[in-house]
């Protein structure tokens, strides 16, 4: 049965991978990593799974430039360091590693940088 459904294409892992990614990378600014997990969870094969996280139409850094943008006017009234904590782990949890998440939350939130 499977078989006769993925022979006239309505089962196709390929095409549902594309999908998923765009909407997740578009709409929701995920990260590259929360994408294939999203799409393992969802029983893609690892193999295209990250192949299809690989196929974003910008890199994570600018994705999550834009996101903690658009979410750090929400933590105006908080303070900095607070605010800071806040956006790396809502960048962390989207699927950025730990780098391009503090890099962009100082960047949004006008954090100078400072050597540790």
């Amino acid at each position: 049965m499977l078989d006769r459904l993925e022979r006239v294409g309505l089962v196709d892992d390929e095409a549902f991978a594309r999908q998923f990614a765009q909407h997740r990378f578009g709409s929701r600014k995920e990260g590259s990593r929360a994408v294939a997990q999203g799409l393992r969870a969802a029983g893609i094969a690892p193999s295209l799974a990250e192949a299809a996280s690989q196929d974003a139409p910008d890199d994570d850094e600018e994705r999550a430039a834009e996101l903690a943008r658009s979410r750090a006017s929400r933590l105006s009234g908080v303070a900095p360091e607070k605010a800071f904590a806040r956006l790396s782990s809502l960048l962390m949890r989207r699927g950025y590693g730990p780098e391009i998440a503090r890099s962009a939350a100082r960047k949004a939130l006008e954090i100078p940088f400072r050597d540790d």
